[in-house]
């Protein structure tokens, strides 16, 4: 399952993969960073169907419609806003990943690209978040066996390197 997760760093709105991940704010109905971005190039037709969907809890996620972009879904999911960490933010942030996964593997996704969801503006430490990434979306392709590859879509060398060094030591772990 391990080989089946890259890391990348580059603009997600651009893959060619079945989903995309927005890490999204309440409301679902866009805002900054990737969550902008993703409405933006998706255009108002996302916005749209948004509307209807309610919002979402922080560790959930819903999926719409890809629109504009490349992907035929958006998997919406809301991270955690650090707090220092004493508010059950890791398990916030591991629910994201697993609810995604469970969601992609409901509608027969076999590509999905992630964002470092809640490093932005929420402020999760980028190497804490990094690792509970990689190791809960391992965990959730146990169960998905047809999601043939997951790329972690980063912004920045930072982001991207601490997704690396996530992905090698799960892989040492794992002995492979």
């Amino acid at each position: 399952m391990l080989e089946r997760m890259i890391v990348a760093e580059g603009d997600i709105t651009k893959l060619k993969v079945d989903a995309i991940v927005n890490a999204a704010n309440m409301s679902l109905l866009g805002g900054g960073g990737v969550d902008g971005a993703i409405h933006r190039v998706a255009g108002p037709k996302l916005l749209e169907e948004c509307r209807g969907l309610g919002g979402c809890e922080p560790g959930n996620a819903k999926i719409t419609k890809g629109y504009g972009l490349p992907a035929k879904w958006v998997i919406h999911t809301v991270g955690p806003v650090w707090s220092g960490g004493s508010l059950g933010e890791d398990d916030v942030l591991a629910r994201c990943y697993r609810r995604t996964i469970h969601l992609a593997f409901e509608n027969g996704v076999r590509s999905i690209a992630y964002p470092a969801i809640s490093t932005g503006v929420y402020q999760f430490p980028i190497v804490r978040a990094a690792g509970i990434a990689v190791g809960t979306v391992a965990e959730a392709l146990a169960k998905a066996p047809a999601i043939e590859r997951v790329v972690f879509a980063c912004f920045g060398e930072i982001s991207t390197e601490a997704h690396r060094e996530a992905l090698s030591a799960i892989l040492l772990s794992h002995g492979e």
